[in-house]
């Protein structure tokens, strides 16, 4: 076999490079989640001002860092998994299961979530969707299309890790013990 890889790994690589980075710069957020927390705190009870638009942007920050980075943690293994039998596998059998979890459950679940989310998201689109409040943000269509980011990285990990688990599954790549981050 030649050195250079083939397509479906090249296109794993992609997406986990991009995931990579995307969950990286969500993962950032998580500072200006504590200053900004900590800013509207000290300016209510501090000061006895109110900041809807900065405690808004603070819980669409809170989306992104959960939803935009929830694809990084599944390609990191640092998400929950419930069993107590994956780790006492060999690099084989954790590929079955990664397969069989992919197909099954992640797939299916990230395809029922783009449907049912897509109308929502859409309407909010359609009329430019702004906070209700007085002072808020007005791209509250922005903030549910974070649910769409959610499906988009989620489903292009699955597959991520769907090639690269059919490919140890063939024997074309080494097997790994998965660690959880």
């Amino acid at each position: 076999m030649s050195n250079t890889p083939s397509l479906p790994l090249g296109i794993a690589r992609v997406i986990d490079a991009v995931n990579f980075r995307f969950g990286q710069a969500c993962s950032w957020l998580t500072l200006f989640l504590v200053l900004g927390t900590a800013l509207v705190v000290t300016l209510r009870y501090g000061m006895n001002l109110g900041a809807t638009a900065l405690q808004e942007a603070v819980l669409y920050a809170h989306a992104l860092v959960f939803m935009g980075a929830s694809a990084w943690a599944l390609q990191r293994n640092a998400h929950v998994r419930v069993d107590i039998f994956y780790q006492q596998f060999s690099g084989r059998r954790q590929a079955l299961v990664e397969v069989l979890g992919t197909l099954f459950l992640l797939l299916p679940v990230c395809l029922f979530l783009g449907w049912a989310s897509w109308d929502y998201v859409a309407n909010s689109w359609s009329t430019r969707e702004g906070s209700s409040e007085s002072g808020g943000l007005k791209f509250v269509y922005l903030q549910k299309s974070i649910i769409l980011v959610l499906v988009v990285s989620l489903t292009l990990q699955g597959i991520s890790n769907l090639i690269k688990a059919i490919y140890l599954l063939c024997g074309v790549l080494p097997e790994q013990e998965v660690k959880h981050g």
